[in-house]
Order: structure tokens, then sequence, then C-alpha cells
């Protein structure tokens, strides 16, 4: 399972859900459903402008957790 850690960069960051809509141009509803871990998949494009604003790498906002892990 690949599990979207958005909210724990945004918080480093401190940086808002609308500040970080308005600064990647991606709709809050498309941001929640990553930070929800809702979505299914994310383009390369939009994990690139979402590192740029956080200044951050892909690894600090995704991570892989195993079915051992889950439990």
């Amino acid at each position: 399972m690949i599990i979207v850690n958005l909210d724990v960069m945004m918080a480093k960051r401190k940086m808002s859900l609308n500040e970080l809509s308005e600064r990647t141009n991606i709709t809050i509803t498309n941001l929640s459903i990553l930070k929800t871990n809702k979505a299914k998949a994310i383009r390369f494009s939009t994990l690139e402008v979402i590192c740029k604003a956080l200044d951050c790498q892909p690894g600090d906002i995704l991570e892989y957790r195993g079915e051992e892990d889950a439990r």
C-alpha cells in the first residue's frame, strides 16, 4: 500500500491546503483526495509541482507500507 504523507510535509512547511492549492494550481478537492489517501494514482507532473511548492523530494510525500505494516 502506498501512503501519501502530504499532511506531514504541509505541517513541516507550515503551509495550509489553500496556500498549497494557490502555489500549485491544483484544486483543494484534488489535494484533499491526496491528503486523505483516497487517490488511486498521481501523475509525475502533479508530484513535481507539489514537491517544488513544498521544497521536498517525492520520498518525503510517498511511503510504501507492506501488508504487515498495515495491521
